[in-house]
């Protein structure tokens, strides 16, 4: 037997129906609801149940809005990495100044200076973020963010997604400022990317999907983080677990208490990763 399709979107494999009207339905459309989800037509249609008209707005299964285009916040994010790569690729000293870097000589230009986050440039836990000098490696990140935060985005709504996937990164660079030499560089969109992973993976479990798929890609992934030289592994690894952590508590916050849960485990995420990066940088100044 074929696997239903969303009924809005038929290219779609989906399991989900919609507890009104038993039409099948996919992650960007399903609306959650007291029992199950629906579909955003019978949520528009219900009526006589003395809620505010604002109670039946489509909603993600995150809680967050449904939007028209579920992949804005996605091309956004796609279009800085470029941006930043292009930039970099005329002004090639800008990398110095951009890439994560704990505390280390800098000779350049005389008489020299001692940079990195250690010295009071955050801003390089970021920048670094969205920083790439090589071809091969900013194809896959944003590959790896197309496939991925396309349907985040349209599963958690625009805003929970840009959460998940600032503050995976940040974590990912927090653990690469822990853990890596201080002298030695990371640069990339990798830690982000690798909390979509983590994400997915908890989604998909939240919706009863088969997950063979995306935990054999990460695997994948993972082998080559230990394997290959000169990569940041500690991004990787900060990135997921990060996206796991951010993910459980958005699709498994309770309805009635969703945005504060939701709020609440950001920011025990953020403040995870603020302790990291000041216990660092203590040990090192």
């Amino acid at each position: 037997m074929p696997t239903p399709t969303c009924y809005r979107h038929p290219d779609r494999e989906t399991g989900i129906s919609c507890t009104r009207c038993g039409r099948p339905i996919c992650p960007e459309c399903m609306v959650s609801a007291s029992v199950g989800f629906q579909c955003p037509d019978c949520v528009r249609q219900g009526t006589g149940t003395g809620h505010h008209p604002a109670a039946a707005r489509p909603r993600t299964l995150a809680g967050g809005s449904v939007a028209a285009d579920p992949r804005l916040v996605t091309k956004i994010l796609l279009g800085i990495n470029l941006a930043v790569f292009l930039l970099v690729s005329v002004r090639p000293g800008l990398v110095g100044d951009l890439t994560l870097l704990g505390r280390a000589w800098d000779p350049s230009p005389p008489p020299g200076s001692i940079e990195g986050v250690a010295e009071g440039q955050w801003y390089r836990l970021v920048t670094s973020m969205f920083l790439h000098q090589e071809v091969v490696h900013i194809a896959f990140n944003m590959l790896g963010l197309w496939w991925l935060g396309g349907q985040l985005e349209a599963a958690l709504g625009r805003s929970r997604y840009l959460a998940l996937y600032l503050l995976s990164g940040l974590a990912g660079s927090a653990l690469t400022y822990l853990i890596a030499a201080p002298n030695q560089g990371s640069l990339g969109a990798s830690g982000a990317v690798y909390g979509l992973f983590g994400a997915t993976a908890v989604l998909m479990r939240r919706m009863n999907y088969d997950m063979r798929p995306v935990l054999v890609l990460l695997a994948i992934n993972m082998v080559f983080t230990f394997t290959w030289g000169g990569i940041a592994w500690e991004a990787h690894v900060g990135g997921l677990i990060a996206g796991v952590v951010i993910a459980v508590g958005m699709v498994h916050a309770p309805r009635e208490r969703r945005t504060a849960v939701q709020a609440g485990t950001c920011a025990l995420v953020l403040l995870a990763t603020v302790a990291i990066i000041v216990a660092r940088t203590m040990s090192l100044t």
